[in-house]
C-alpha cells in the first residue's frame, strides 16, 4: 500500500512540471487568426514545446483552421472541408515534436493573404533526447550497412589476411588417429558377497 503510494506521488512529482510549465499560444497575440499578419516573425522568437497549446482566435464563419503537411503549406493545398476547425476559438495541443504546419482554408487567404503558420516543436525538456547506443554484440542495419556514397566494389570489405595477436596462426588439418580403446583400466573389486 505504502509502495503505490509513493509511485503515485513520484509520478506527479515527474509529470507536473512539465503539466505546470505548458504555455497558451494565442496565435497572433491581440490581432489573433487573421489575414495579412506575418505569422512567422509572430512564431519566430517562441520556444513551442511538447504539451503547449495553439489557441486560433477569429470571428467565426471568417476563417478557419487547418492542419497540413509542408507541401500543402507551401502550395496552399486546401484538405477537405470536414477537416476544418472552426469554431472562431480552436485549441490545439502539441503533442509529438518537429515542424508542425497550419493554414486557413477560406477563399485565398492562405495564398493571397498568408493566413498560414509553420513552427517547430520540441521535447518539454531541451532538444531531443539522444538516441540509445546500440549494443556491439547486435549492430542496428544502419551501423554496418554500407551506404551508396561509401561502397566500392572495388575496396575490399575485409582485409586481405586477416591478423590478430591473441589468436593462434592456423596450422594445416592433418587426421589425428582415435585413441586405442582401454583394456582394463582398474582390477575388478572384489565382490562383497564372497559365497557366491
Amino acid at each position: 500500500m505504502a509502495s503505490t503510494k509513493f509511485l503515485m506521488l513520484t509520478i506527479v512529482a515527474i509529470f507536473l512540471p512539465a503539466i505546470a510549465m505548458a504555455t497558451d499560444y494565442i496565435v497572433g497575440d491581440d490581432s489573433g487568426w487573421t489575414i495579412n499578419f506575418d505569422y512567422q516573425t509572430w512564431a519566430k522568437d517562441k520556444v513551442f514545446r511538447i504539451g503547449d497549446k495553439l489557441v486560433f482566435q477569429y470571428p467565426q464563419g471568417y476563417h478557419n483552421v487547418f492542419k497540413v503537411n509542408g507541401t500543402a503549406f507551401k502550395n496552399c493545398d486546401i484538405p477537405p472541408a470536414d477537416e476544418a476547425l472552426n469554431s472562431g476559438n480552436d485549441t490545439i495541443v502539441l503533442k509529438t515534436p518537429g515542424r508542425k504546419w497550419y493554414i486557413c482554408g477560406v477563399s485565398d487567404h492562405c495564398s493571397a493573404y498568408s493566413q498560414k503558420l509553420a513552427i517547430t516543436v520540441q521535447y518539454s525538456y531541451g532538444p531531443a533526447p539522444a538516441p540509445a547506443p546500440s549494443s556491439p554484440w547486435a549492430p542496428t542495419p544502419e551501423s554496418w550497412a554500407p551506404t551508396p556514397e561509401s561502397w566500392s566494389p572495388a575496396a575490399p570489405s575485409v582485409p586481405a589476411t586477416l591478423t590478430q595477436p591473441w589468436a593462434p596462426a592456423p596450422q594445416p588439418w592433418s587426421p589425428t588417429p582415435s585413441p586405442p580403446a582401454p583394456t582394463a583400466p582398474w582390477p575388478p573389486a572384489p565382490s562383497p558377497y564372497p559365497w557366491i
